[in-house]
Parts: C-alpha cells; sequence; structure tokens
C-alpha cells in the first residue's frame, strides 16, 4: 500500500521496525496501557512509546519528518496487526499526523485510526473511515512479476512452454499438512503435471514441517519435470512472484491468506489444494461457533479459525479469482496469462491506496496534490509487520 501511495502522490516511504514483545511486557503494554491511547494528547503518547521502547522510533519519525519539511497532518504512519498498530496510532499522535491500520487491531480497534483496511472475513461494521478487502493487501505489481519471473526462470531454466507452480503453506492452530499429504495429494498433483507435459515450480513455507519437506523431496527426486523445490524453511529466498510471473497456473494449499492473495493479485485463478485439520478442543469449539451462527443464534463476526477462513475461500471463488482443485477441472478457468485478469485488475492494495489518497484529497488539506513530487506528502510505514510477498506468512 505504502508503494501504491508513493507512486500516485510521489510520498516518501520509511520503513522503521516497531520493538517486539512476548509474555506479560505484551500483554501490560500492547493490552492494557494501550487501551489509553485513543485519548490520549501528544504527551501522553510520547510517554506510552517512552514505556514500550519507543522512543528512539519516535525520535527516529521526527528527524525524517524534519528532514522532509513535513507539515502537521501530511504525513500517514501505516501499520499492520496487533503489535505495530499501537505504535502507529501513538506515533501519529505524538506528531499531529495521520494513522492508519492494516487488519483489526484486537485491543485498539479500528476507530481511533484514520483508515483502516481490513479483511472482509473479519466482517467489520460500516465506518466512514473503513475499506473492507478481500484477502490481505500485497506488494504484488505487473513489473515485479515480470522482473521476478524473468529471474525465477534464469536460475531454473524451462524446457517446455507449460509451467504449474505450486504453492505450499504449513502447520498453525487451525491447519496441519503432515508427511502423509504428499503422498495424498502433491503426489496425484504432480502425476497430473507430468501427464499433460507440465513442468513444475514449487515452494514451501517457514511453517512446513521438517518431516512434510523432507517427504517432498523424497517424492520429486527423479522426477526431471519438477524444476525447481525452494525450502522455505532453509532459503531465504522467496520466489513466489516469479512463479506468479512465469506460471501458467498457481495451486496453493488452504492454510494461507497470504499465498491465495498474492496469487490472485497476479491474475491467477488460484486452485485451492485442501489440507489436514488440527484437532482439539479448538475445532471443536469452532465448529460449535459455526453451528450457532447458522442458526442464527450468534452473528457471523463470532466465527474463527477455519469457518471464517473457508468463507474467505469461497469468497474468492465466487468472485471467480480461486477453484477448488479437482484433476478434471484444472483446464477449466482459461490460463491466467494474457486471458484472465490481465491487467491484474484484482490489486486489494493499489484499491486501499486509492481510496486513502481520496479520503484525504476529500479533507481539501492545503499540502496535498496527486500525482505530484511536492505534494508535501509523506507516507511513514512499519516493516515489523507489514504483508510483505512472503510464503505461508
Amino acid at each position: 500500500m505504502a508503494g501504491w501511495i508513493s507512486r500516485f502522490t510521489g510520498a516518501d516511504v520509511v520503513e522503521m521496525e516497531v520493538p517486539r514483545f512476548s509474555g506479560w511486557g505484551r500483554i501490560r503494554l500492547l493490552k492494557i496501557k494501550s487501551l489509553l491511547l485513543p485519548k490520549a494528547d501528544s504527551k501522553k503518547a510520547e510517554k506510552w512509546l517512552c514505556q514500550a521502547g519507543g522512543g528512539g522510533l519516535l525520535r527516529s519519525a521526527r528527524e525524517k519528518l524534519v528532514e522532509i519539511n513535513y507539515n502537521p497532518g501530511t504525513a500517514l504512519f501505516l501499520s499492520a496487526g496487533n503489535g505495530a498498530a499501537p505504535f502507529a496510532l501513538a506515533l501519529a499522535k505524538a506528531t499531529g499526523q495521520k494513522c492508519c491500520t492494516i487488519m483489526t487491531p484486537t485491543t485498539l480497534g479500528t476507530a481511533p485510526f484514520n483508515f483502516a483496511i481490513i479483511p472482509e472475513h473479519d466482517y467489520p461494521r460500516s465506518s466512514p473511515n473503513l475499506l473492507v478487502t478481500l484477502g490481505a493487501p500485497n506488494m504484488i505489481r505487473e513489473d515485479l512479476l515480470r522482473d521476478e519471473g524473468s529471474s525465477m526462470l534464469s536460475r531454473f531454466p524451462s524446457e517446455k512452454d507449460r509451467r504449474w507452480g505450486i504453492l505450499i503453506g504449513g502447520d498453525d492452530a487451525n491447519y496441519a499438512i503432515p508427511p502423509s499429504w504428499v503422498g495424498e495429494v502433491l503426489l496425484p498433483l504432480l502425476e497430473e503435471a507430468e501427464i499433460r507435459d507440465v513442468e513444475v515450480y514449487m515452494t514451501t513455507s517457514r511453517r512446513t514441517l521438517p518431516e512434510t519437506e523432507g517427504r517432498i523431496e523424497e517424492a520429486v527426486r527423479g522426477l526431471p519435470h519438477v524444476r525447481m523445490l525452494v525450502l522455505g524453511a532453509r532459503d531465504p529466498w522467496n520466489p513466489v512472484p516469479g512463479m506468479l510471473g512465469a506460471c501458467e497456473r498457481i495451486f496453493c494449499t488452504e492454510d494461507s491468506v497470504s499465498m491465495i492473495s498474492e496469487a490472485s493479485t497476479g491474475g491467477h485463478v488460484v486452485q485451492i489444494l485442501r489440507v489436514g485439520r488440527q484437532g482439539g478442543i479448538r475445532k471443536a469449539l469452532q465448529d460449535l461457533t459455526a453451528k450457532m451462527v447458522g442458526k442464527k443464534l450468534l452473528p457471523p463476526q463470532r466465527l474463527w479459525g477455519i469457518p471464517r477462513f473457508n468463507l474467505m475461500i469461497e469468497s474468492f471463488c465466487g468472485r471467480g479469482l480461486a477453484m477448488e482443485y479437482d484433476p478434471e477441472r484444472i483446464d477449466e478457468k482459461p490460463l491466467a496469462h494474457g486471458k484472465i485478469n490481465e491487467d491484474l485488475s484484482f490489486n486489494e492494495a493499489r484499491r486501499a491506496a486509492e481510496w486513502i489518497i481520496q479520503g484525504w484529497k476529500s479533507e481539501k488539506s492545503p499540502s496535498f496534490c496527486p500525482n505530484s513530487t511536492k505534494a508535501g506528502w509523506n507516507a511513514t510505514s512499519f516493516g515489523s509487520q507489514l504483508n510483505l510477498p512472503g510464503r505461508g506468512t
């Protein structure tokens, strides 16, 4: 989003890391003391920042704002997630600027922010400061796909015209991809590719179990049509943009909202690969909540875990951006490149940037002038929890 805002306005973009906390420190600072921020003045916001280890962050922000000759209300602090949201709000209050949150901060909510970019599956209530998106905004752009696709093919040359990309996530609190999944789902898909004379480019996630990665390595050994396997736990290189740019079809495990969103943004009709479910009381409570919502005993906002993510995937499918993987239907949808979404019209980060700019413009700020490098309009983003293109994050 910061990149799109910069493209449209000429704004400077500065990435800054926010402090990270765990245990009691996280609860005390981010969930209890941060509750005072919505009504805090600049001095109280500065006090919270110092208590939260953000004094240096505030100094750096002020120095940068002075360097680029800012005026009050002309810079945007952009954050994503619970950890960064309080810092964005506090910095905006301490410096007299504006702030935006991506995703719903569970403690603060969206009301204290000038702008809020919230996914549809959070069921947000309508508000003038809120834009609802499908999936996760991301950095996928046409030029990125072109450049990264060319780079990937130079590292892993292709001998055929047809290429498939397979994006594999990993275990989390809801989903499980055990070694047995490789034989049940992945191997049949690789066999389909071989039958259709298609080459395969594949990556796993940092969340993929080592045992599962080992089983994948064994499975592809001796398969010449598998041209690339990047293991997320071992290789820091992110091949996802290259795969989206160079492959005609993309298959993605259901556990990764980010990879599904990126693939859809890249112009693909993503074919969803189902994975295992974590058991226990958590799943039982999710299922119970879903039943109560189905009987209208609870509002849809109460959905959580897998039932909520299933609704998001259904929304992607309903808009023609995704489909359930079925060997009989692989070729049902047109190819990505040149035939569907050729202009990458589905791009929630771009749409959110345009919405923020329009909202800013409607305030008739004298310093706002779209598409000008002299706009006096500046964006500061916090990179610790931004949704950068990644593998199953």
